[in-house]
């Protein structure tokens, strides 16, 4: 059983985000938790005091919410009807992040699917400010799908490292797990530095050697340049269907944060990008 939360502002976007999970996983027995937060624009004196709800007023903010979830699900049903998948509506008056945070603790959530972009939809921002805010604080994997990517199996996984990551502290088990679906080969890519490799990168890549043996895979090691620079090289000499990173400090994944315009940045991901958590 997989569990996958599946956040929605009713966007076009976001109904895209949640096809590709529901193709990506149709072979799989999975329940999808249809999650939409609402903070009202005008805060009425019943929400300050919490959820009109408890206070036993109309809630209409909820009753609109729960009713476009109700909607998002009978389309979903209508278009695909996959026996294995359950879909489960969770509307609440909350932030977006601490929301998906609250539901993937109690529920023990797998991973989140979400769009790059929200209803706004402008193309030249990368990442919309709620999924960087869900990608920066969530502690579980995140798969966010670009609005122009149409539906591919992930045949092929990019997988960029500087070997600098501690990967006893990486879900490495999730990106396998993953992998093993579509029987997904993991391309590992790392950009070498004229110094070489230091003792803890030369044992962290030694480390994920040994979690590959039993996967297809293969390791890339290229020249010195910017990572972006080599990302957007080698997928058009390797088209792959996902790109893979996990989110330690001082990688990229920042810097997008930072400069989320993509022609300052260089960056062009059309392809579904996982996002994997470290612990602490």
């Amino acid at each position: 059983m997989i569990k996958v939360v599946l956040p929605t502002d009713f966007s076009e976007n976001a109904f895209h985000a949640i096809s590709h999970a529901v193709k990506l996983l149709e072979n799989s027995t999975c329940i999808f938790y249809l999650v939409h937060a609402y903070t009202p624009a005008i805060y009425r004196v019943d929400y300050t005091l919490g959820s009109p709800g408890r206070l036993g007023l109309p809630d209409d903010e909820r009753y609109r919410a729960e009713e476009a979830l109700e909607n998002t699900k009978k389309k979903i049903q209508a278009q695909f009807n996959v026996s294995k998948h359950t879909f489960v509506a969770h509307a609440a008056f909350n932030s977006l992040t601490d929301e998906i945070a609250s539901i993937s603790q109690k529920e023990k959530i797998d991973f989140i699917v979400m769009g790059t972009q929200g209803a706004t939809g402008a193309k030249e921002i990368l990442f919309g400010s709620n999924t960087v805010h869900v990608i920066q604080k969530s502690d579980i994997p995140i798969l966010a799908v670009p609005s122009g990517f149409e539906y591919e199996p992930p045949r092929n996984i990019l997988f960029p490292t500087d070997y600098e990551v501690d990967y006893k502290k990486v879900n490495l088990d999730f990106l396998l797990k993953f992998s093993r679906l579509w029987h997904s080969k993991l391309h590992i890519m790392h950009v070498t530095a004229p110094e070489g490799l230091s003792i803890d990168q030369t044992d962290h890549k030694t480390y994920l050697q040994g979690k590959l043996l039993e996967h297809n895979h293969k390791f890339y090691d290229l020249p010195d340049q910017e990572l972006i620079e080599a990302i957007n090289g080698f997928q058009q000499e390797t088209p792959v269907e996902m790109l893979a990173m996990v989110k330690n400090k001082h990688t990229f994944l920042e810097r997008l944060f930072v400069e989320p315009i993509i022609k300052n940045i260089g960056f062009h991901s059309k392809v579904p990008f996982l996002v994997l958590p470290i612990t602490p």
